[in-house]
């Protein structure tokens, strides 16, 4: 992956040399120029990660399919986007970060056109496969190309607006995604993406400087990122299947022994192959380790429960598409206007601190949900408050995860840190969908407001538990000065 701190000569780049050695005025424009490029194509691939939870009842009646198998509209697009994010960014680094952006770009229009025409639930399911292909070839590439316009000490500030974009593009979905269903159709929640898109690429074959590493060659292992991919499937696959097909079905007993199995054999592979797909001496780094452990287990509870929240307004208290994301936008905007601001005040007070009071606040306000909501819809004294909760505890969380999993590496793994750290993210959302939807199956008489109290325990208590990683170092270890 792409060495910030390589001197410019030893990186190939269109720049006469190879990157900025001062910060000029006109360099600082051209930087923050970048940086809201490259921020923008994130928010844009990191939106379709939740923009479709919204619309999940209406594409269901659209297409006549059950919950069960529409969950893979979801879940496909996170799998593949999880397992090629790592190896998008060998080959952004060996063929050239802008090419491969813009190509990331133009790919990712072209299949959120095929998702808003898809005549069947098959090839809609089919078409987000292949939208998270190119997706994944624009996040290692936008950031790769943010850090060769910043100074090492200017860096840890661009990773943070970077992180915090998409942050609130998985916040912010929803709404945007109900605003498009209500209004025109819930094709449309993919058809936007073309015009943007055909802006980002306009304005990037302009703004952008090519650049690559000389020294790349290859691509990581394709049977350990297939691995990456099979293993959360085969998880998800079993979780979705169990309350239908039972959980002693033969299916669904195989799903998790597989999932057990290949575990051990993707460990073994990584260990042999030439260019793993995953760097795992990165995890001997402790801090990288349990701010990636922490993403899975927050990232499990956030998407769960977004989505969850959702389908609880619409068939609880029977809000209209749109009344359902308004009724959920306060939290989103919440996160939108905090979230850089906690990536200042981690690098203040210590992420550990940070991290923990975002915990802290996620469970009180799923705790908020599972003891006050019920089947009477009283938005402003029993939904509101949970959601401003949750709200804060997501931009406490996600936007500092991003910039303390790569703190402590090297600025030449950043970018590689930063790939592991998304695909955590997005296995995260793999299974929050996957547990929502086995917990809300496990129902004989279908969902009720008892079925929706213990999904948001489930979901307050993966949450707690991502705070509660951050604070166990420092339970062994003792704290250090800064929190960190």
């Amino acid at each position: 992956m792409i060495n910030a701190e390589r001197a410019p000569a030893e990186e190939s780049s269109s720049r006469p040399n190879g990157g900025p050695q001062e910060e000029a005025p006109a360099d600082n424009r051209r930087a923050r120029w970048v940086l809201a490029l490259g921020s923008l194509g994130a928010f844009v691939v990191f939106l379709d990660t939740t923009i479709v939870n919204i619309a999940f009842e209406t594409i269901s009646h659209s297409f006549n399919t059950t919950a069960g198998h529409l969950a893979w509209v979801l879940n496909a697009y996170s799998l593949v986007f999880a397992a090629m994010l790592i190896p998008a960014g060998r080959v952004a680094d060996r063929y050239g970060r802008k090419n491969i952006f813009i190509v990331g770009i133009a790919g990712f229009a072209l299949m959120s056109a095929l998702c808003g025409l898809a005549p069947s639930a098959g090839v809609l399911i089919t078409a987000r496969a292949l939208q998270a292909v190119f997706a994944a070839l624009v996040v290692p590439s936008s950031l790769a190309l943010v850090l060769h316009e910043f100074h090492a000490a200017r860096r840890h500030v661009a990773i943070g607006v970077w992180g915090a974009m998409a942050a609130a593009a998985a916040a912010v979905g929803p709404t945007l995604g109900a605003l498009l269903t209500e209004y025109a159709s819930w094709r449309w929640i993919f058809l936007v993406n073309v015009p943007i898109a055909a802006v980002i690429v306009a304005l990037g074959r302009r703004l952008l400087h090519e650049s690559r590493d000389p020294h790349a060659s290859g691509v990581p292992d394709p049977l350990g990122a297939l691995l990456v991919a099979v293993i959360p499937a085969l998880l998800s696959f079993s979780l979705i299947e169990g309350p239908s097909r039972g959980w002693s079905d033969t299916w669904v007993v195989g799903g998790f022994v597989g999932a057990a199995l290949a575990i051990p054999v993707f460990l073994w592979r990584t260990s042999k192959a030439a260019r793993p797909v995953m760097d795992l001496t990165l995890f001997k780094e402790r801090q990288f380790r349990d701010i990636n452990i922490a993403t899975l287990l927050f990232s499990t509870a956030f998407f769960g429960l977004l989505l969850a929240n959702l389908i609880f307004l619409q068939t609880e208290w029977h809000y209209s598409v749109l009344r359902a994301a308004l009724a959920s936008s306060a939290g989103p905007i919440v996160v939108t206007v905090i979230a850089r601001s906690t990536t200042k005040l981690a690098t203040v007070i210590g992420h550990r601190r940070v991290l923990l009071a975002g915990a802290v606040t996620w469970a009180l306000g799923c705790l908020g949900f599972a003891l006050f909501v019920d089947a009477s819809p009283h938005w402003v004294t029993h939904w509101l408050p949970w959601t401003l909760l949750t709200g804060v505890g997501i931009g406490l969380t996600l936007p500092v995860q991003s910039g303390a999993a790569v703190a402590k590496l090297p600025p030449a793994q950043f970018a590689i840190g930063s790939a592991i750290n998304s695909s955590f993210r997005q296995l995260g959302a793999v299974l929050g969908v996957s547990i929502f939807v086995a917990l809300l199956g496990t129902s004989k008489l279908g969902p009720d407001v008892g079925n929706f109290q213990h999904i948001w325990w489930v979901f307050a208590a993966l949450g707690l538990a991502a705070g509660i990683v951050q604070a166990l170092p420092r339970l062994g270890a003792g704290a250090s000065p800064s929190g960190n």
